[in-house]
Order: structure tokens, then sequence, then C-alpha cells
């Protein structure tokens, strides 16, 4: 059988970061729930949390696209996560973009007393622009893997998420009906046409 890199850490290796980003719909949360799976088969300790405020497939598992899911806690602040991590080997960490920034203390902490952390999260908003606390979050992991979805207008690989409803709040949750993916050609054309289209309606 093939070992990754990742595997072959999950034995050999404690108190680690490790990061899964990209846009929407390329899989971070299924590659989460993988990784944790395999540590739980492996007799580790696991815990597994999630902003309280994500409750799109459920109020407390952690739910892929795929609808895989494992149960998690879902907690307000990232603080709370010290408190509720005493004795395990593991700690899981989905839609981390929607944390505050004292998540990456919390996860170097976790990683100094030997955890091995798993983050997943959208490492660009509906602008492009960084998301949260994600790049700090890679630059201090072990680990970071970019995933990627299919752009929806000409099949290449995608890495924005292009919000089709209105509204220019950062965090809106949404589903397909709300979010695609897209290349970085194909977001482009996109965000020119917005710009002409408010340009021609002054």
């Amino acid at each position: 059988m093939y070992i990754t890199e990742h595997e072959h850490h999950e034995f050999s290796q404690r108190g680690r970061i490790e990061v899964i980003c990209g846009c929407m719909f390329s899989g971070k949360t299924e590659e989460l729930i993988r990784r944790l799976k395999r540590a739980t088969f492996a007799k580790q300790r696991v815990e597994i949390f999630k902003p309280a405020i994500d409750v799109r497939y459920s109020a407390e598992d952690v739910v892929s696209h795929d609808a895989n899911s494992v149960l998690s806690t879902p907690v307000d602040t990232s603080e709370t996560i010290l408190l509720m991590t005493g004795d395990v080997d593991v700690v899981g960490i989905d839609e981390a973009q929607f944390f505050d920034d004292n998540l990456p203390y919390v996860c170097n902490k976790l990683a100094d007393m030997g955890i091995r952390v798993i983050i997943a999260g959208l490492d660009m908003d509906y602008l492009g622009k960084p998301f949260g606390p994600m790049p700090a979050l890679c630059s201090i992991a072990e680990d970071v893997t970019k995933v990627h979805a299919i752009c929806m207008t000409c099949g290449s690989l995608a890495q924005y998420s292009h919000r089709l409803v209105s509204g220019n709040k950062q965090v809106m949750l949404g589903e397909k009906d709300e979010y695609v993916p897209l290349c970085r050609a194909c977001y482009q054309k996109v965000m020119i046409e917005k710009l002409k289209a408010v340009y021609d309606s002054i």
C-alpha cells in the first residue's frame, strides 16, 4: 500500500501542524475527515472542532460536500479549544478561516504540547484576498496541502470561490447556489465584467 508523506508522520511524529487549504468544493473537509479517521483507526485519541457559526449541514458534525461526516465540538473562540484538549493525540479543526486571529497561537501551543493538529480552511475569500488566520497558519505549519476544485466554467483546476449572490460581507455561509469554484482566468473575467457593469450603471 502506498503511504503518503502525511501518513508517514501519523505514527512516527507528534507535535506538528498540518494545513489543508483551497477554495470551496476542493475537498478540504474530505481530506481532513480522511486523516482523522485514520488516526482513530490507529487508536489515537482525537478531538475535532468547528466554528459554532457553521451550521450549514449540521450544528455539531463536520460534514463534507460529499456528505461524509464526523462528530465535532462547535466552539465560539479558538481559546476554547485549548480548554478542551487535555488528553488527546490529534486535534482536527475545520473551517479555520472563520476563527479569530488567536488560532495560530492556539495551534502552536497544541503542537508544542506534542499534539498533531490538522486544520482545514479556505485560504482566500470571495474577493481573492487572504482569509482570516489562514495565512498565519500556513506559515507556521510543518506541512501545507493545497487542494483544488474544478472550474465550473472551463473545467480547469480552480482556486477561487466566486460568490453568485449579492452582498459584500466577507463571511457569508453558502453552498452551490451561492458559490462556484473558478480558475484564475475565469475568475478574472467575471470580476472584470462585474466592474464594467458597475461602471456602466454610473
